[in-house]
Order: C-alpha cells, then structure tokens, then sequence
C-alpha cells in the first residue's frame, strides 16, 4: 500500500478538519488521522497544558454503555473479565481497570464508570484495541446484557491547573466534581457527559460530546485565553511525566498487573474471590514475587533513551528494557519508564543504558517524575 493509499484509509474523528485549519501535523495513529502537534511545537504544549489549560481530541477511543437488566448482574459480568471491584462502584463515579487473558497479561487497560442518572456501566478503552476489546466482551457476555457502542460520540479532554475553571464558565456544577467522579452536565447549552479525570498528572476533564456538535463545543473552549490545542507529541510526554501507562509500550499481554505495578487495581474482595482470568497466575505473583518490575529510569546527560533501549547492569548484562523514554519539559531533562529484573528495582540503583552501543549512566527512581495535581475531596 502506498503511503496515499495509507492515509486514504485513516479514520478521522469529528474535529479532524478543525485540526487541519489550526495548522496540526497530521499522523497515523491508531489507525486514525490525528494532530502530533500544532504551530508552537510539542515542547510549548507540554509546558502550557502543565501552567493553564491544553484542548486533546481523544474521540478515536472507543466509547460503550454496558447494560442489562439489572446492576448486580452487569457488574458482575464485567468482573468475569477485569479483576477491578465493579459491583461497589458507586454511582457517579469511576475506576480505572485492566482486561485480562488467560494467563494474567493485559488485554487493555479501561475506564469504568457507573453514571449517576441511571446506574449504566460507560467503558472507555483505547484506540489502538477497541474493537478488540469490545468483540471479547461481547463474546463473553451473559444472555441478556448488551453492549452499546457508542459511533456518534466525540470525546475531548480539557487538562490543566485552570482547565476546570474554565470548563465552569460553560457548566457550573463542574467546579463542585471530585477526581474520579462524572455526571452529565450541559456545557454551554451541549448535552455532554463530563468526568474529572485525565492522562496528564494534571486536573481536568474529559467531556464526551455528541459528534455533531464537539466542533461547536471545541471552539467555544479554545476561545477562552487559557486554553491552546495540543497534539499527540506533548500528551505522552505529559503522561510519562504523571508515570502513568501507554498501552502497547508500557503494558501489554505479556505483562501481569503485578510486574507493571499495578496491584492496586486489585482490591482484597476480587483478590479472595480469585474469579478473574489469570487469577491463579496473579494471586501466586503477590504471594511470591516476580522476576521483573515496571520502574521509573532517569538517564543521566541531555539525550532520551528511547523504547526497547537495553538496560544492563555494572558487567554489561542486560537486566531490562526501556518501554517508554521522552524528554520530560517539566523536569528538565530526559525520563523514562522500564521493566528490570526484580534485584535491580530498588530506588537508587545505579545501571546502564545502552545507546548506539554504548552504556550510559541511569538510575532507577520512584514513580511518578512530577507530582499528580488530581483534585481530591476535602478529608473531613
């Protein structure tokens, strides 16, 4: 195929010719036309999203209501496939998750939500794996429940120290939300279902809209002073800084929850039950160990090491690899995320990153590299 012929055949998201006349470098991702950055480069993004507020198109994830006749019930089916407690979601608010095969890897990581009017499960899973995703739901679904994808949906994130005061210009109740918690709002007159969450360590929203209108909704934003767009160069930067997860790099199905540092997806009554896949295989990781860890790596000098940069030890064994490596704008210098082996996960460890044959000087260093700014309840 050629390269015409490639492009002719990305999907395009409701705000794509939007993009187009705000100047965004357009790329292949995830099958979709989408913007890696716009005219003031990813470096700029990045540093603005982190002081105001950055617009991200996200409409290429894939959005689902998972129903059926009763709450119990449905949960109950999503537990038979995550190992996250869904029955004791309460409404309005929402969980982060993993999809698991067999042998304890990761399917997909997803957000669950119960909504507040109606008690409705509302997935939203990654680009690159969503119709994967939901062809095994629905393939391991009970009679009777129903999973409703969600085509005519657009979904736009708003990030940043003042995203939410911004937000609560066109929908007031949004200033009242807390981390991890959504309803359905009208923001400036769109019927929309807003969450207070994100992928960038920053507070912020993520508003899923009705196609036919996030154009209109979109520009109503970016009409505000704080708020510029921002592409898929500095929304990775961004979430390798909050050290959270990139599907396909950072987690996959070859890695456990338990090697990729995410154990506390697993809550005690789902960890007792042992009802979901992979249980047998993960339960005997937290009773016993495991050979490899996710762990944050900070290179030292100016260059980044990239993906599937060796990591080895003071004899020049490899010990690891990198999965993620950026340069990080708010710290100042490159970051980066990996699996070693366990005897070498320990904060402060000194190893080597092997660049274009040579071993450069890393550590091994806590997680995340700059501090999550979620906003939480007041502790009363």
């Amino acid at each position: 195929m050629t390269a015409q012929a490639e492009n002719e055949a990305l999907e395009v998201t409701p705000l794509h010719a939007l993009h187009i006349e705000l100047g965004a470098k357009m790329v292949p991702f995830a099958g979709y036309d989408m913007p890696v950055q716009y005219k003031d480069g990813v470096l700029s993004e990045h540093l603005h999203t982190r002081s105001a507020a950055g617009l991200f198109d996200v409409s290429h994830m894939g959005q689902a209501f998972l129903v059926g006749p009763d709450h119990e019930t449905v949960s109950r089916a999503l537990e038979a496939l995550v190992p996250g407690d869904i029955s004791g979601l309460a409404p309005g608010a929402i969980r982060y998750t993993l999809l698991l095969n067999g042998e304890g890897g990761i399917r997909d990581d997803l957000m669950v939500t119960r909504t507040l009017t109606d008690g409705k499960l509302f997935l939203i899973v990654n680009a690159a794996c969503k119709h994967q995703d939901f062809a095994h739901i629905e393939a391991h679904l009970p009679k009777g429940i129903t999973l409703m994808r969600l085509e005519d949906r657009a979904l736009i994130a708003l990030q940043g120290p003042k995203a939410v005061e911004v937000l609560a210009r066109f929908a007031p109740p949004v200033a009242d939300m807390d981390f991890m918690t959504s309803r359905d709002i009208d923001v400036a007159g769109i019927p929309c279902f807003v969450s207070r969450s994100g992928y960038t360590g920053e507070d912020g929203n993520e508003i899923s809209v009705p196609a036919d209108r996030a154009v209109e909704l979109t520009k109503k934003l970016l009409g505000e002073a704080e708020v510029k767009p921002i592409g898929l160069g500095a929304r990775d930067s961004l979430r390798l800084e909050a050290g959270l997860c990139l599907y396909g790099h950072d987690i996959d199905e070859t890695t456990t929850p338990i090697e990729g540092a995410l154990g506390w997806t697993i809550p005690k009554r789902r960890r007792e039950e042992a009802n979901f896949p992979g249980a047998k295989i993960i339960l005997g990781q937290i009773a016993g160990g495991v050979a490899r860890k996710r762990v944050g790596i900070l290179p030292e000098g100016k260059a980044p090491a990239r993906d599937h940069t060796e990591i080895v030890d003071a004899t020049g064994k490899k010990i690891g690899e990198i999965t993620s490596g950026s340069y990080g704008p708010t710290v100042g210098g490159p970051i980066a995320m990996g699996y070693v082996e366990t005897a070498f996960a320990k904060i402060g460890t000194e190893v080597e990153l092997m660049v274009r044959g040579k071993g450069r000087p890393a550590k091994i260093v806590g997680l995340p590299f700059v501090e999550k700014r979620f906003h939480r309840p007041a502790t009363k």
